[in-house]
């Protein structure tokens, strides 16, 4: 099973992409807002802020579950319009991550002791699990 994390950093506005391989992934079960703590990564905390299915579909905080929803909604999350009080249609995934989800975006909201740029230049190691 292949994941893409996003993870943002809020002070610089970069974000770094990094793609993990699992057997059994450690995130299934986490919800948008959820807080991680990464192994290895000295005192880093993220906070889980959305994601995409496998299909492209985003994900909503405000759609309990992990199913897929059709919802008849105005402009937010994964939905964009031009003109006042249009209301679209469109498919969204839930709030809950599951094996069909393939990215998942995090905030970084405690820094640790190293820079992020430092994990991220050093090719060979991977993040850890979830603790």
């Amino acid at each position: 099973m292949e994941i893409k994390l996003t993870i943002s950093d809020i002070k610089t506005g970069k974000s770094y992409d990094k793609k993990l391989e699992f057997e059994q992934n450690p995130y299934l079960g986490k919800k948008i807002g959820d807080l991680l703590d990464v192994d290895g990564l000295n005192g880093y905390e993220f906070q889980i802020t959305g994601g995409s299915d496998s299909a492209g579909f985003p994900m909503r905080a405000d759609l309990k579950g992990f199913s897929k929803k059709k919802i008849l909604s105005v402009a937010s999350t994964g939905i964009h319009v031009n003109y006042k009080g249009i209301r679209v249609r469109k498919t969204v995934a839930g709030n809950t991550i599951h094996e069909k989800t393939s990215q998942i975006n995090l905030k970084i909201v405690k820094y640790g002791n190293k820079s992020i740029n430092e994990f991220f230049e050093e090719k060979n190691k991977s993040i850890p699990t979830v603790t």
